[in-house]
């Protein structure tokens, strides 16, 4: 396996910068924000595939660090019920595409996206539960009149330029959200569909995640290392549905933290282990979302974390005596 960073969080330095440090850390892999939520700061897709000289230095600079791109980036919401809104996040995917086709990388990570409740909406609307049957008139109007249409011609322009692997990260607040949901597109679109599995989404939905790696197999095509720290106090009177402000850690149900600071080194060997058992023996890239850490902090704190419970090497021998 390979130890990887979600370069997003040093937003704050040059592309070059960003590449020394991590490659001075250990890591072997970057992930790259190429627009969408993840914004431009290090990619430009449109300068990119209209400049060549720019393309190849961008390039050059990973070769110069020895550091991989393991993905490019766009999370966003194509299917926005506002056309101005997902006509931007369209226009970030497709360019994603089309500069991964031109780094000969086939693999990129983004969200489903989540629809509004009727043609006429203004804002998403995310369900979580099948009653009033309101809720399953806009799941039936969400996943066969807009999310699937829309998935099927975006995997075949996918398709048509060597992009094999759309990872969607599962994601509360889109329409797949977990592994049921995720099986549930991949079986109506095809297997260009795969899972960004980030465990810090499933773990405040009460997801085991070894269970879930179990069940997705080989649709997982990337893994996102970042970690949930559920508050027992809080979860015990208020449940794990939670909409008040990240910035309020104390009075949050669960809040993000880095790498082991929400599950111990045990789960995490057994994170690593059943990847490993179920084919995935690729990038782990750290995200960094902690609000009681820097950045700087944080990503260090994860990458000596890993260190520790990644399997770099290949698969063993059993030996009898």
């Amino acid at each position: 396996m390979k130890l990887g960073v979600f370069a997003v969080v040093l937003a704050d330095r040059s592309l070059e910068d960003a590449l020394k440090y991590l490659a001075d850390s250990g890591v072997q892999a970057v992930e790259i924000g190429a627009g969408g939520y993840p914004g431009k700061a290090h990619c430009n897709p449109d300068e990119l595939l209209a400049d060549e000289s720019k393309l190849n230095a961008f390039k050059d600079l990973f070769k110069k660090y020895n550091l991989e791109i393991s993905a490019l980036s766009c999370h966003g919401n194509a299917v926005h019920p506002q056309k101005e809104i997902a006509d931007k996040f369209q226009h970030d995917f497709e360019k994603t595409i089309l500069l991964a086709e031109k780094l000969g990388i086939n693999r990129i990570v983004t969200f489903s996206g989540c629809p509004g409740d009727s043609p006429n909406a203004k804002y998403p609307n995310w369900v979580t539960c099948p009653w009033p049957e309101d809720f399953l008139a806009i799941l039936d109007y969400q996943w066969n009149e807009v999310l699937i249409p829309y998935w099927e011609k975006a995997t075949a322009f996918a398709k048509e330029h060597g992009v094999t692997r759309i990872a969607l990260e599962m994601h509360p607040g889109f329409c797949v959200y977990n592994p049921e949901t995720l099986l549930k597109l991949r079986a109506a679109v095809g297997d260009v569909i795969g899972a960004n599995f980030d465990p810090s989404h499933l773990f405040w939905q009460g997801i085991d995640p070894i269970a879930a790696i179990r069940k997705l197999g080989d649709a997982i095509y990337f893994f996102h290392a970042k970690d949930t720290r559920i508050d027992a106090l809080n979860t015990a009177v208020n449940g794990v549905l939670d909409t008040k402000h990240y910035g309020d850690e104390i009075h949050r149900s669960w809040i993000f933290r880095s790498v082991g600071y929400g599950h111990d080194y045990q789960l995490w060997k057994d994170i690593v282990s059943n990847l490993r058992m179920v084919g995935y023996d690729d990038v782990l890239s750290i995200e960094h979302e902690d609000s009681l850490m820097t950045g700087n902090e944080g990503l260090q704190k994860a990458i000596s974390f890993l260190k520790q419970v990644l399997v770099f090497e290949g698969k063993g021998e059993m030996f009898w005596a």
